[in-house]
């Protein structure tokens, strides 16, 4: 093997590929397949399902909210709606659809084969949906659906009057515990291969950036959702098995779960969160022509969030009964933790400045998405002020933030990442006129039903009610129209993914001229990425216009690409 350093021109990587979607390649979906990439997929493609149910749930609620009066649903099915619309997109698309970038990016990011530990990659997908199954199943069982919201507070989550030892809030405790023990797993199998796997010359400051934060995304979930796990197993033996964990006539302490809860929950959001900051730092330098712009700060900042976003679950407690003193220190660490996501989002901004910008629509969903965790941030550090949440705590105005950070963040951020990997892992092309169609009716329809929240909540409105005072209506129709709007952009955005991948143009290995090991590779890629031929890494991963080569014996793979 040479070790001869040959210039890199992502430009000439247009060799031909296998065609996909030929019938063993379907049939491999709907197996126990060990396969990272066939795995990353199966997580996309029901992630994407249950995407579309949370929004039915949420289209429900906002049909409900449109006008003052509860005249669509039943009050108690309301909260049965806004508990299952919470769940489903948390756990059911948020969590799943970004194990399932980690599984199709990060082998062939490091120069991996495939992840750690195959079978057990396999089992934590198949965990995903039982989880969904008994989720599902609450609707359908006497006292169903859980009705509790999605943090499920005692003691209205361990309220049995009909006595019966499976209901719906028994279903719903038992499925968190369940997608738990899978997170759990698949974060030891990310975190083994990232640390255990990389190519030969993959040192920590040659890895691509999104590898940095799928390993602090995985190293939260390790230290946050074993706690979150062992509480919802105390809340289910309250609830159906006479203990008194969180009871207070039997010596229990229901704080005790908002702690446990809350230990993982805000951390959580980082868990989401960072693989879209690793979407941005991967996207912006391939569309700018740049390099990112501070590489090792932005690499080191996802670790201070990890630790930050550790000490910080306090801030929802706020109107719980907190001391004063510890009100005050969760506040500062709260406000601390926009020092690390703000260096981050200064780097993006200096890798845009004078970019040669590609208006892809990858690229329009990664600026829409900092865009708006721009002003979620701003948001966020109004909450937590203590003064600032001790008023607002309980109103729309949370309802707004959150939603900016999971819809108009995170999910723009996912919405980038299927535009710009689609070809790669698929070997089809996406068309940008339909792409760019659902962007714009994306971005104006999250605006329309999101920042009226925060009107309606600085004005009082509570959060979850049914009916409201009509002071708020206005505020309600144009959230309720933002709402319908978000659903009719999802019409687009399917119709582009089922006729690209059945009858795309053919992708090339790199359409995008991008830089980085996963773009070495046909489109689709092999079953073992590399196979054999372990590349071995001699600079870092974003080398727009430095000249720096990326992987020695570039020749090799270049002969490779066009044997097809």
């Amino acid at each position: 093997m040479t070790t001869t350093p040959i210039p890199f021109d992502p430009r000439t990587l247009r060799a031909p590929h296998p065609v996909p979607g030929a019938p063993d390649n379907w049939r491999r979906f709907f197996t126990f397949n060990t396969d990272a990439k066939v795995i990353g997929i199966q997580y996309i493609a029901l992630a994407l399902l249950f995407l579309l149910v949370g929004g039915l749930l949420a289209m429900i609620m906002r049909g409900e909210l449109i006008t003052p009066p509860a005249d669509l649903v039943d009050p108690s099915v309301y909260n049965g709606l806004y508990t299952m619309h919470g769940t489903v997109m948390l756990f059911l698309f948020l969590f799943p659809i970004l194990n399932g970038f980690n599984n199709l990016l990060i082998p062939p990011m490091i120069g991996a084969p495939d992840m750690a530990f195959p079978r057990l990659n396999a089992l934590a997908f198949w965990m995903f949906p039982v989880f969904g199954v008994v989720l599902m199943a609450s609707f359908l069982v006497p006292g169903g659906p859980a009705s509790s919201g999605w943090w499920a507070y005692p003691p209205l989550s361990t309220q049995n009057p009909l006595g019966l030892l499976i209901n719906g809030q028994f279903l719903w405790i038992l499925a968190v515990a369940i997608s738990g023990v899978s997170s759990i797993l698949g974060a030891v199998n990310f975190c083994t291969t990232i640390i255990r796997m990389r190519a030969p010359g993959m040192g920590w400051f040659r890895m691509p950036i999104f590898c940095w934060t799928a390993l602090a995304a995985q190293t939260i979930q390790l230290a946050g959702l074993p706690v979150l796990t062992a509480g919802a197993v105390m809340l289910l033996f309250d609830l159906s098995f006479g203990t008194s964990f969180f009871q207070p006539e039997g010596g229990g302490d229901p704080m005790l779960y908002q702690h446990f809860f809350w230990f993982y929950s805000h951390p959580a959001v980082y868990v989401m969160v960072l693989p879209v900051f690793g979407f941005f730092s991967e996207i912006f330098p391939v569309y700018a022509r740049k390099p990112l712009f501070g590489y090792h700060v932005v690499a080191i900042a996802s670790f201070g969030i990890v630790f930050l976003s550790l000490i910080v679950w306090v801030h929802h407690m706020f109107t719980s009964g907190t001391p004063q003193w510890m009100r005050h220190v969760f506040m500062v660490t709260t406000m601390l933790i926009a020092v690390p996501t703000g260096i981050k989002v200064f780097a993006w901004l200096a890798t845009l400045w004078r970019g040669k910008l590609w208006l892809t629509t990858a690229m329009l969903f990664a600026m829409g998405g900092v865009f708006n965790f721009i002003f979620a941030g701003i948001t966020g550090i109004m909450l937590a002020t203590v003064p600032v949440d001790v008023h607002v705590g309980n109103t729309y105005f949370v309802v707004g933030h959150f939603h900016t950070v999971i819809f108009s963040t995170i999910t723009f951020g996912v919405y980038a990442a299927i535009y710009h990997w689609f070809a790669k892992f698929t070997g089809r092309m996406l068309y940008e006129g339909l792409g760019k169609v659902h962007f714009v009716l994306t971005f104006v329809g999250a605006q329309l039903n999101f920042l009226p929240m925060h009107w309606a909540g600085l004005m009082g409105m509570p959060r979850r009610v049914a009916s409201y005072d009509p002071e708020f209506a206005l505020a309600n129709v144009l959230a309720s129209l933002g709402a319908f709007l978000l659903g009719v952009a999802m019409i687009p955005f399917l119709l582009n993914l089922v006729s690209s991948w059945v009858r795309g143009a053919r992708a090339p290995a790199n359409p995008w001229q991008a830089i980085g090991l996963e773009w070495l590779l046909p489109s689709p890629p092999p079953a073992e990425n590399f196979e054999h031929d372990v590349p071995t890494v001699i600079s870092g991963p974003y080398g727009y216009g430095l000249g720096h080569p990326l992987v020695a014996d570039q020749e090799r793979y270049e002969a490779r690409l066009k044997e097809g």
